[in-house]
């Protein structure tokens, strides 16, 4: 079924909308749910989440790439249920290295200003991953996006695991000098 017809179905409040969702992006939202949480019943709870979400976020909004939609409702809901675990037993430590990684780059936030900066930030990191050489993207979006460790992402580009952390080393590196470019970090 394509994504029109599905969007069109929660539109008019048809329960097989959530059903036509699943079949067609259940395993996507799953690995992308499983990537973060690392934990079967966390990533179960996580898509049942998501289709809820999406029901209540359909009508109004009429998503443009409704698997991208999904995409991002997921991956905020396994992050919001990471967060709220924390628990390093439930976790494989991907999710720690990646926010590691990220956190030397990543301005921090707190306060009244976080949702406008966040938003600002969102807008400039995806400018940044646009402009990046297609294999580059898809290695920064495999690791920042996805939360798939080093291993995975080696054998997904067939490079070793040195050339994936030399290269997200370096768009690391490059995406600090955009972040104080835009005046977001100072240096």
């Amino acid at each position: 079924m394509k994504d029109q017809e599905i969007i069109e179905m929660y539109f008019k409040r048809n329960e097989r909308a959530i059903e036509e969702t699943d079949y067609k992006y259940g395993n996507y939202l799953e690995s992308i749910a499983v990537n973060i949480l690392n934990d079967r019943q966390d990533t179960e709870e996580c898509i049942n989440d998501t289709y809820l979400k999406t029901w209540d976020r359909i009508p109004p909004t009429r998503p443009r790439m409704l698997k991208a939609f999904l995409a991002k409702i997921t991956r905020e809901l396994a992050f919001d249920k990471y967060r709220a675990s924390r628990s390093k037993k439930r976790g494989s430590g991907t999710i720690h290295e990646v926010l590691d990684e990220l956190e030397e780059c990543i301005p921090a936030t707190n306060g009244v200003e976080q949702s406008i900066l966040e938003s600002e930030l969102q807008g400039i990191i995806a400018d940044f991953v646009k402009g990046l050489p297609e294999k580059e993207a898809y290695i920064f979006l495999s690791r920042y996006f996805y939360v798939e460790d080093i291993a995975t992402i080696s054998k997904k580009f067939d490079i070793t695991k040195n050339n994936v952390s030399v290269t997200l080393s370096r768009l690391r590196a490059k995406l600090q000098v955009r972040l104080m470019k835009e005046g977001y970090l100072v240096s």
